[in-house]
């Protein structure tokens, strides 16, 4: 009875939000199948490793950039522009990534990671407040939490097609085709973005002059600081995890892909029982415990390079994973949510540009220094430990924010189910 009125709660969420979170499903399939396949792909070209992390980290530079700056325009203006914007850039960028991997055209390559990042821009930073402003506020935690699955379910999806398409015919339906089938398909979320209602709510504007002045900066510093601890030390692990597999377990692409559909689908399950768990037990378990749980795992799987030889290694490191992701990826909606209200409504675009911003920003540095730590035949343990270091005090600030939060407004998070 209780998971049918978890998802039954699902069904009340308003059309307009549902027809922008079909979009983002169609978009996210391309995020999903570069994050499963890229680097394979580029290291079948004969890009290394640390030349694979470069590439990335122009996508991450572009969002950085604009992530911030966007996020003061957008205040007061309609959003829906911007939707159309991210359906239009995101797939031909995609295309034109893989024509110059396969081309090495390097400038090429390094100008349209950035284009593609821009195109993701427009709509991270957007569609957050789009929800909070035009969607019910009693379904604010189904929203978040539907908005985020998306990377879930597309990358549980397309793991699981590709490991069987290319068992298949492994010729045929290789890195490449697949991804230039999914960039293809993303074209489709002009048609969502179609659906959305040209009439919209619109936030209060606050002129350019004025940005010192009207915005909540001490709440702001407060509410992203966590974001930067935790994406500065994500940035060494997430963007790199398959090569990981690759060079010290022997894993392959589509193996991998399948371990990711597998994690991904378990992801999708717990994230969307992640509302009616805050109701029930409170941000402290929603967020700090399913959090903590999920460093001890990423330390586990670190560790098991030391012992990589062992035959049983690379199965505590794959469990590692599976686990690692459902814990950390289904805590995001609710610390998304926790930031917002934090905040307060005056500052929630510019909260989620900045996090937008801030994510990437910080993957782009850490891409950097991945790049020349691996140069310097860093192992991938010792990243990854320093991601471990990071994430403990990034949950460390999301508990003393909960505190902080609920001493000021008495919310908890609970409430009657």
């Amino acid at each position: 009875m209780a998971i049918s009125a978890a998802f039954n709660n699902y069904r009340k969420i308003s059309r307009p939000i549902l027809n922008l979170i079909a979009a983002q499903f169609c978009l996210e399939g391309v995020n999903t199948s570069f994050f499963l396949l890229l680097n394979f792909y580029m290291v079948q070209e004969g890009f290394t490793d640390y030349q694979v992390a470069k590439v990335l980290s122009y996508r991450f530079l572009a969002v950085c950039v604009l992530a911030f700056p966007l996020g003061l325009y957008i205040k007061g203006r309609k959003l829906r522009p911007f939707f159309i914007a991210a359906a239009i850039s995101i797939p031909i960028f995609s295309h034109l990534i893989i024509i110059s991997i396969q081309e090495h055209w390097t400038l090429v390559l390094n100008y349209a990671a950035m284009g593609w990042g821009v195109g993701f821009t427009c709509m991270q930073v957007s569609a957050l407040p789009y929800i909070l402003l035009n969607g019910k506020p009693e379904r604010h935690s189904e929203a978040f939490s539907l908005f985020f699955l998306a990377f879930s379910v597309t990358l549980c999806s397309i793991g699981i097609s590709y490991f069987f398409a290319n068992q298949l015919n492994p010729s045929f339906f290789n890195e490449k085709f697949t991804l230039q089938i999914v960039s293809t398909f993303s074209f489709m979320a002009l048609f969502f973005i179609r659906k959305i209602p040209r009439h919209e709510q619109l936030s209060y504007k606050i002129p350019f002059k004025e940005t010192l002045q009207k915005y909540d900066w001490s709440l702001v510093i407060q509410a992203v600081t966590p974001t930067f601890i935790i994406a500065v030390g994500a940035g060494f692990t997430i963007p790199v995890i398959n090569l990981f597999f690759l060079n010290v377990h022997g894993i392959p692409s589509k193996v991998f892909s399948i371990m990711g559909s597998v994690t991904f689908l378990l992801v999708a399950l717990v994230m969307a029982m992640m509302p009616s768990i805050r109701r029930k037990f409170g941000y402290k378990v929603a967020i700090t415990l399913f959090q903590s749980l999920s460093v001890l795992a990423l330390f586990i799987m670190a560790t098991t390079e030391y012992y990589k030889d062992w035959s049983f290694a690379v199965y505590i490191a794959i469990a590692a994973y599976v686990l690692r992701q459902p814990l950390m990826g289904a805590a995001r909606p609710m610390t998304t949510e926790l930031t917002m209200y934090f905040v307060g409504k005056r500052n929630q675009e510019i909260i989620s540009a900045l996090n937008a911003s801030i994510w990437s920003g910080s993957w782009f540095i850490s891409m950097q220094l991945f790049g020349l730590l691996r140069q310097w035949e860093f192992r991938y343990v010792s990243i990854f430990l320093i991601t471990v270091v990071f994430y403990i005090f990034g949950v460390s600030w999301y508990a003393y924010l909960i505190y902080k939060y609920t001493k000021r407004t008495g919310n908890t998070g609970k409430e009657k189910i």
